[in-house]
This record gives structure tokens, C-alpha cells and sequence, in this order.
């Protein structure tokens, strides 16, 4: 039986999904968010160089919270420690930070610890975090959908820069459906496809600013829809 499950767990994964698979690497591949990034901005500003205070990213699906957070961490020079807070408990939260002092003392190196779904901590869990977030053991970057101000301990709070991700507009979602359509290496690129204006705006105003809904939807569109005679793959509206 063990040598029969170490046989199906090598065995290959499946293809990341388009929404994975186009995830920016950098700020010059972010989309949308101006508000807070661009040239000039603080957390721009920060991002470049590699000056991160501990930060709460909260905002709707999609808006580019994990992906800002992917963004810092191909930037940084820090261990970046990736935690769900769904599955994460105290005893993780204590490993890894313990983990940051000794890379920190051994090393004088900094720690991200990147904690999704940060409002699933109860109290004693976020309480766990904070001599340590403000020792500067770790620098905490927490991703939420909720607003951090209800759902995160008044503490924590107050030692984090806090910033509002907001839905992305028609225009910047047709942007991103564009790049997954062009890019030959990580998107769409390589397959033939002819997509109507009218179909990519339909796909950016259904996906309701959500990114990941949109490519989702792009993705599912090109991988279903018939190829015509000479090879290509023709999304209309309908």
C-alpha cells in the first residue's frame, strides 16, 4: 500500500488553472489598484525598496490581495512563510515564529509571514502574533475579505499599515484578459483565438471586478469552444 501511494503522489499534477498560471510576478504586471499603487505611492515606494511594514490587504475576491502579497514576496530579500489561517493554529504560528528568530539572530535575515483568510484567527490566535509583529520578529502581511477594523484584535491593527483593495473596473479586467490572451508562455498565447470585443466586455462586466472570475470564464470559453476548419478557436458573444 505505501509503495502504491508514493507511486500515484509522483505521479504529474494537472495544468494550474489560467487565474494561477497569470499571476503577476512584479508590480509592472499589476493590474488596477492605483489608488495605492503606482509611481509615487507609499506602498509602491515600500514594495521597491524593500522596506515592508506589516500589512493588512482587505477587499472582495479577486481584487489581487494574495497576488500583492506574491508581488512582495518576489521582491523582498525576507523569507516570505505563506499561512491559511483556515487550516494554520497556534502551534504552526509559534513554529514559524520561532523559525524568524533564529533565521533573524543566525542570519540578520527578515521574515514575511503571509497569513490569508487573517479574520478566521480567533482572538487568542491574532494575540499570538503581536509581541512579535511589534518586536519586528516577523512582518506580517494579512489578506482579508472582511473589514479588518470588525474582524482583526484593535492591536494588531495598530501596528500594521492597513489598505482597501477595490473591485477592478471593466477596462482593467479586459486588460488582464488581453494579457492571458497574448501571453505564449503562462497564458492562452499559443492557442489560436479570435474573441469579439463585445465577448471580452461581457466576460469583464460578469465578473463583477473580480480578476480571477474573468480569466476563469476566458479560460473555460477557449478550452470548450469548437475549433473552426483552419484551427481556431472563435468566441463570440453569444
Amino acid at each position: 500500500m505505501k509503495d502504491l501511494f508514493e507511486k500515484k503522489k509522483r505521479s504529474p499534477s494537472k495544468p494550474e488553472p489560467l487565474a494561477v498560471r497569470m499571476r503577476p510576478r512584479d508590480l509592472r504586471e499589476f493590474v488596477g489598484q492605483g489608488h495605492i499603487l503606482g509611481p509615487g505611492k507609499l506602498l509602491t515606494r515600500a514594495i521597491e525598496a524593500d522596506t515592508i511594514a506589516s500589512l493588512v490587504l482587505y477587499g472582495p475576491p479577486g481584487t489581487g490581495k494574495t497576488t500583492l502579497a506574491h508581488v512582495v514576496s518576489n521582491a523582498t530579500k525576507a523569507e516570505f512563510v505563506p499561512l491559511n489561517a483556515t487550516v494554520s493554529n497556534v502551534q504552526e504560528l509559534r513554529k514559524e515564529i520561532e523559525a524568524a528568530k533564529q533565521r533573524r539572530m543566525l542570519y540578520d535575515k527578515k521574515t514575511i509571514l503571509f497569513v490569508d483568510e487573517i479574520h478566521r484567527f480567533n482572538k487568542a490566535q491574532q494575540d499570538v502574533l503581536m509581541p512579535d509583529v511589534e518586536a519586528g520578529v516577523v512582518i506580517l502581511i494579512g489578506a482579508t475579505t472582511y473589514n479588518p477594523f470588525f474582524s482583526i484584535v484593535a492591536p494588531l491593527i495598530s501596528r500594521s499599515l492597513v489598505f482597501e483593495l477595490k473591485p477592478l473596473s471593466v477596462a482593467d479586467i479586459i486588460k488582464v484578459l488581453h494579457n492571458a490572451l497574448k501571453d505564449k508562455d503562462r497564458g492562452l498565447g499559443s492557442i489560436r483565438i479570435n474573441i469579439e470585443n463585445k465577448a471580452l466586455e461581457f466576460l469583464a462586466r460578469l465578473s463583477e471586478g473580480d480578476a480571477r472570475r474573468a480569466l476563469n470564464g476566458l479560460e473555460l470559453a477557449a478550452l470548450t469552444t469548437q475549433k473552426s476548419k483552419d484551427g481556431a478557436v472563435n468566441i463570440t458573444l453569444q
